[in-house]
Formats: C-alpha cells, sequence, structure tokens
C-alpha cells in the first residue's frame, strides 16, 4: 500500500474504484510528466448519493463531503494511469464545478472538500491552483464535479 493510501486509510477513507465513465471519454490520461483527470462526479458503488442545486436541495455543508468523493475519485483516476499515487510530485490544478442555486455564493466552501483532502493526504504536494465555479447544472444532475491536473515524479 502506498503513503498516500496509507494516510487515507488514517483517515478511515479508502480508493474507490476508477469510476466507469458515463460517456465518450477516458478517467484519466497522462502526457509527458502530467496526468489530467476528467471531471469526476461523486459517484460510490456506482451512482450519486444525492443530486440537485447546493443551495436548494443539497447544502453547502454535504456538497463539500461530497467534494471529496470527487477529489478521491480523481486520486483514483490517477493510480489506475500512473499505478502508484506515491509517485505523484504535485497536485498544479484543481476545477471544481457546483451546481448552484441562483443565489448561491459558497463555491469555494464547497470545493474546499476535494482541497483539504488532498492537503491531508500528500502534505505540500496537495497544494494547488484552483478554480471553483458556479454552474447551473452538472452531468446526471449531480451537485459537484472536480477535475485534477498532476505532476508525476521524474523516472515514474
Amino acid at each position: 500500500m502506498s503513503k498516500v493510501e496509507e494516510k487515507l486509510a488514517e483517515l478511515g477513507l479508502t480508493l474507490p474504484p476508477v469510476a466507469a465513465p458515463v460517456a465518450a471519454y477516458v478517467p484519466a490520461l497522462r502526457s509527458g510528466e502530467f496526468v489530467f483527470t476528467s471531471g469526476q462526479l461523486p459517484v460510490v458503488g456506482g451512482k450519486l448519493p444525492s443530486t440537485g442545486k447546493v443551495g436548494a436541495e443539497v447544502s453547502p455543508e454535504e456538497a463539500k463531503e461530497l467534494a471529496q468523493i470527487c477529489a478521491l475519485n480523481a486520486l483514483a483516476a490517477v493510480k489506475s494511469v500512473i499505478g502508484d499515487l506515491d509517485n505523484i510530485e504535485r497536485v498544479v490544478k484543481v476545477v471544481g464545478f457546483v451546481a448552484s442555486a441562483a443565489d448561491f455564493t459558497g463555491q469555494p466552501g464547497v470545493v474546499n472538500g476535494a482541497s483539504e483532502l488532498l492537503g491531508q493526504v500528500l502534505g505540500d504536494a496537495g497544494v494547488h491552483a484552483r478554480s471553483a465555479v458556479g454552474v447551473t447544472v452538472l452531468p446526471l444532475d449531480a451537485p459537484v464535479e472536480v477535475e485534477l491536473q498532476v505532476r508525476v515524479k521524474a523516472g515514474a
């Protein structure tokens, strides 16, 4: 087990299987020293635990937990490409999309669910640039979607 996965276990979390794509794309793709994930939904056991807009059907606190699930799914996608999460040199960028009620403006707090998890399990390598974007709707009516850009250690 990698040190990253050991840290996840200490937090009571496990890396899920890679989420199956819902359209014509791959979960992650490596290009040189970088891995780019497709947007990851908060899928657990093949389904979304909740749907709807944050600030309406979904609370900001619940959405923050869903963003953490998205980050776990993104890490699983990265692992599927590089084999060992200890090969991550740095998370370069996180982009979080939040399906938002018209008056909801707390997108950064929601996406903190992903950012905080990455910092907890990767330490300094998890510190990243980020965008938190409010949108009208996401695939499958998911409340949150997260994608990562990761730099891989040389020779990995």
